[in-house]
């Protein structure tokens, strides 16, 4: 069984006037606010993707969709995330699993792990069981824990099909 590992990173500057999505999920700061980005800034499924496109040599999510390009003004990270399986899938290999953390000192996220997990795993075309989502607080040390931004970290493994 061949198998490829690879591991993504994401961060965005938290900002008012911006939706926060995490893991395709809305949610609402108390603060009210929102991942600056030239996409929907989702830094969970961003993480994702380059965890994916790295297990491959593929480049990072920059390179295929570039943020001076208008068309990915906005985009929803979730339909960027079917893109990158389908690269890999035309490649050859399929996804074992995902698991990742998000670093985030507000909101409280437990409450929207278990659907961020099915929104991710509907997207990859895996079961939920086959996605990891966890989320930690950085105890108000560096830009997360001072709300300046939120980041996430993910590690993708990928089979031979």
């Amino acid at each position: 069984m061949q198998l490829r590992i690879g591991n993504g990173y994401d961060m965005h500057r938290l900002v008012p006037g911006r939706p926060l999505i995490l893991g395709g999920q809305r949610l609402a700061h108390p603060d009210g606010l929102g991942l600056d980005g030239h996409s929907d800034a989702d830094v969970l499924v961003h993480a994702i993707m380059d965890a994916l496109l790295g297990a491959l040599s593929l480049g990072d999510i920059g390179q295929h969709f570039p943020p001076e390009d208008p068309r990915w003004k906005g985009a929803d990270s979730l339909v960027l995330l079917e893109q990158v399986v389908a690269l890999v899938r035309d490649r050859g290999w399929g996804v074992a699993n995902v698991d990742s953390v998000v670093i985030a000192e507000r909101p409280k996220l437990k409450p929207h792990i278990e659907a961020m997990r099915r929104a991710i795993a509907t997207r990859i075309g895996i079961a939920p069981e086959q996605v990891g989502v966890k989320a930690t607080t950085n105890e108000q040390l560096g830009p997360e824990g001072r709300e300046e931004g939120i980041s996430a970290q993910a590690v993708a493994l990928l089979q031979a099909l």
